[in-house]
């Protein structure tokens, strides 16, 4: 809405974070304490049950068959399965003003939910993704049961492995030997997400919002703080890496390339693995220099599904080497090595004998 009340002709693309974590891991209390800070006053959410999420009662202004305005200024929906229609008329409804303006939109997941489906939504569909841009994902592991839950749960380790920030929840409930083995082992399953312990759901939102490609309040890109090459040590130089960084069948690691890469043969690259081995790539992130570009390229994907590839204005910085992040499930990081460098050498030997 603009000051005098009438709706916006534009209001831009409106920022997405994702919520998960596993059964029990705090989801619930984050939520709510999150929804008390004056910072979320612009946001709405999407649960898939109110039941089941449990929003307090002290937050509840007004009910109806669809959405809870609460008095914080947030608003929150049922979505009851179709989440790409719940995201088409939560958009219409702010255009229209039927609804408090919102700047951000948290979607929480059940604790069995494997994230890739949602992040699919916000990839494929051609009209959320003009609409909305996906800010992150931010994952919850309890202090107490985290390490024994990675153990025994897919699904516990791929909502770590694919998150950008993760809430280690109950802290207090824990010893710091505890805790310490516990972040030891979400640093081997995604070294590249910043952690942060919280008691009752107590954190500033800062810490988890604001960690997408693009920052729409500075109107800019923040690759460094997207990426986080730099946080995966030794794995982050191509040529001296380990090959025994598994957990659970999930690997992270970051490949880097020193020289132009060719985009026809990286894009015929991309296309094959993902028809190949698409289910076992849980998330690719890049900064991308392309032969013959001034500018680098950002690429991001999900298993099958690619965002449409993002022209920066600039480098970042005086790095400008290819710098790809990988979170893997049950492929080996040699195989992917072997393929790209073996499409360059190619490519490369095409030029030359042009």
């Amino acid at each position: 809405m603009t000051d005098d009340g009438a709706p916006e002709d534009n209001p831009g693309p409106i920022e997405v974070s994702l919520l998960t974590g596993f059964l029990g891991s705090g989801k619930t209390t984050l939520l709510n304490r999150l929804l008390r800070h004056a910072e979320m006053s612009e946001t709405a959410v999407l649960i898939n049950e109110f039941g089941d999420i449990g929003i307090d009662h002290e937050l509840v202004e007004q009910v109806d068959e669809t959405m809870i305005e609460l008095t914080t200024g947030c608003l929150c929906c049922a979505v009851q399965g179709d989440l790409t229609r719940a995201l088409r008329e939560l958009f219409l409804r702010r255009v229209k003003g039927d609804c408090p303006p919102f700047r951000r939109v948290l979607i929480e997941t059940t604790g069995l939910a494997d994230p890739a489906p949602i992040l699919h939504t916000l990839i494929n569909d051609p009209v959320i993704a003009t609409r909305y841009f996906l800010d992150g994902v931010i994952s919850t592991v309890d202090a107490v049961h985290g390490l024994g839950q990675l153990d025994r749960h897919e699904e516990c380790r791929k909502q770590t492995a694919v998150a950008d920030r993760i809430v280690i929840t109950k802290s207090d409930l824990a010893d710091e030997a505890a805790l310490s083995a516990l972040e030891a082992r979400i640093a081997s399953l995604n070294p590249g997400a910043p952690r942060h312990r919280a008691v009752m759901g107590e954190i500033e939102p800062d810490a988890l919002f604001g960690c997408g490609l693009y920052n729409p309040s500075g109107k800019s890109f923040d690759v460094r703080n997207w990426l986080r090459a730099e946080a995966f040590g030794q794995d982050h130089d191509h040529a001296d890496h380990d090959h025994h960084r598994h957990d659970g069948g999930i690997d992270s690691f970051c490949m880097i390339y020193d020289e132009p890469v060719d985009w026809a043969a990286f894009v015929a690259w991309i296309q094959t693995l993902i028809t190949h081995r698409g289910e076992n790539l849980l998330r690719i992130k890049g900064i991308m220099n392309i032969a013959g570009e001034d500018a680098p390229i950002a690429i991001h994907g999900i298993q099958h599904m690619f965002h449409p590839p993002v022209r920066l204005p600039a480098w970042p910085s005086d790095d400008r080497r290819s710098r790809v992040v990988f979170i893997t499930h049950e492929i080996d990081r040699r195989e992917i090595e072997a393929s790209l460098d073996a499409l360059q050498q190619a490519a490369k030997e095409t030029s030359d004998g042009a």
